[in-house]
């Protein structure tokens, strides 16, 4: 099938701006998640800060899985 029996299709644009939005979404809602439960581990367990990097640094690490998870989904609704 060439671009011409293809059904007009103006999608890409748009696309590609709700996977930046949830990229970004994503890694914020993620690291915030993390440095909360860091801050709420640091307070009960009387640190010195030490768990809020730790919240952080676990919070990217998902943050990141959740990126690559919405990569795959949205290659795998690609014909391209």
């Amino acid at each position: 099938m060439n671009k011409r029996d293809k059904p007009f299709n103006d999608k890409g644009p748009w696309k590609a701006i709700g996977l930046v939005s949830a990229i970004g979404i994503e890694l914020a809602v993620f690291t915030l998640i993390g440095v909360f439960l860091g801050r709420w581990i640091d307070e009960k367990l009387g640190g010195s800060g030490l768990w809020v990097g730790v919240g952080v640094l676990v919070g990217l690490v998902l943050g990141m899985l959740g990126v690559v998870a919405i990569i795959r989904k949205v290659l795998e609704g690609s014909d391209e």
